[in-house]
């Protein structure tokens, strides 16, 4: 960014609508989920990167006298501004594809019978230890560039597709120079050269967390039925945590392994997936501080039962959505269409799904700072082309984002040429 006297700005003006999630303190929960602040006619105003006003268009000149410096104007007329979505679970480091067991499954073959086949996880791990760091740093890039059209501007990624010290290593490192907030999920699967999962953790925790917890920002595990179990699991989580890490689980995707208590016990952020989930669980759940992010495209992708949301929103529990992108069981970078699948698949309210995908996953990944158009936040946003900003769970897999804001600079767009560069004012 070019340093001008009195900072650069860019004015996003005349936008149809401006809708964030309504306020109060993250993670949101109970009616706070779904309340949305509306602005019809609106404004956004930001410099150096951060949001310093935002209202109806009435205002603009006010807040134009308080503010100086180069101005960039962005035509917003027929456009609504929402957040910049916030991805807080993806496996967005991977090389290869799984189109074969796709097809596979496709005739019959369940997702645990090519897991134990040696397909699954496994055959990403050969395809992503080949790929080389330069390979995977590529990978990430790309799949950056996809969730970034689809309007999410803040992504979570895993490692757990190298599973050796190594491409743990590399991963992480990817992630984090395509601008992602890195997750160490160093207890994913078990690699075939080690006899069992205890043998694996012995090594993942001595020689991989030291540098992991340089890289990271969080850890997470596979709690599932032959993957890691409550103990094993326990044993990683603890260390991680007393290395630094904030805590993250995968749990009760296919079976109930004891992940909400686990997760409750040791104070992690959140727990995932949430498939398997019972009434006990959901009770657990929302009388404890952890999120639930549900995954809803890997559900259909697999198709399996549905996380309970509705159940959960209604007990009182916090949660956030996210899109799970990964090669095997949920090949869908689009924030957008899963958003839509709250709405049609897990009941809830539009409302709820913004906050969901926007304040609640930013708090979920440590990111206090974006997922609302509030002052001070950091000025991502996503535009859409579209008379309402509801458009973003009602147009299924349409063509939505119009131009994706970053930090105050335009992204990504495909939309004519809307800008103009004027002096100071």
């Amino acid at each position: 960014m070019t340093n001008r006297p009195g900072g650069r700005r860019l004015l996003v003006r005349d936008l149809a609508q401006l809708a964030t999630p309504a306020g109060g303190e993250a993670p949101l929960r109970g009616e706070a989920l779904g309340a949305v602040e509306v602005v019809r006619d609106a404004y956004v105003l930001c410099k150096d990167g951060r949001i310093t006003s935002f209202g109806p268009m009435r205002g603009l000149d006010a807040a134009l006298r308080e503010s100086d410096g180069e101005l960039e104007e962005l035509d917003g007329r027929g456009l609504c501004a929402v957040p910049g979505l916030v991805d807080c679970h993806t496996h967005a480091c991977f090389a290869g594809d799984r189109v074969d067991e796709f097809e596979l499954r496709a005739t019959g073959a369940s997702y645990e019978e090519l897991h134990a086949a040696g397909g699954g996880i496994l055959a990403t791990v050969q395809a992503t230890r080949s790929a080389g760091e330069a390979g995977l740093a590529d990978a990430v890039r790309r799949h950056r560039r996809w969730m970034r059209r689809a309007g999410t501007t803040t992504f979570e990624a895993k490692s757990g597709y190298g599973l050796d010290r190594e491409t743990e290593l590399a991963s992480l490192r990817a992630i984090r120079e395509a601008g992602g907030i890195p997750t160490w999920l160093g207890a994913h699967a078990v690699p075939p050269e080690f006899a069992d999962a205890d043998a694996y953790l012995d090594f993942a925790l001595t020689e991989v967390l030291p540098e992991a917890t340089r890289l990271a920002a969080a850890a997470d595990v596979f709690l599932e039925e032959g993957a890691f179990n409550v103990d094993q699991a326990r044993r990683y989580l603890t260390a991680c945590r007393a290395a630094g890490l904030a805590l993250r689980l995968h749990g009760d995707q296919f079976t109930e392994q004891g992940a909400i208590p686990l997760a409750t016990e040791l104070g992690a952020r959140s727990v995932d997936h949430l498939e398997a989930t019972g009434e006990a669980g959901i009770r657990m759940l929302a009388a404890s501080d952890v999120v639930g992010v549900l995954l809803p495209a890997s559900a259909l992708f697999l198709d399996r039962r549905m996380p309970p949301a509705r159940a959960l929103v209604d007990a009182g529990a916090a949660i956030a959505i996210a899109t799970d992108f990964n090669p095997g069981s949920s090949f869908c970078e689009s924030l957008a269409v899963v958003s839509s699948l709250a709405v049609t698949q897990l009941h809830l309210t539009p409302g709820q799904a913004l906050s969901a995908s926007t304040v609640n996953a930013a708090f979920v990944v440590g990111a206090r700072d974006v997922g609302r158009i509030a002052t001070g936040y950091a000025a991502d946003l996503a535009l859409l082309d579209a008379p309402d900003w509801r458009y973003l769970t009602y147009h299924l897999g349409g063509d939505l984002v119009a131009t994706v804001i970053e930090g105050g600079e335009v992204a990504w767009s495909r939309a004519p040429e809307r800008s103009e560069r004027i002096g100071p004012r």
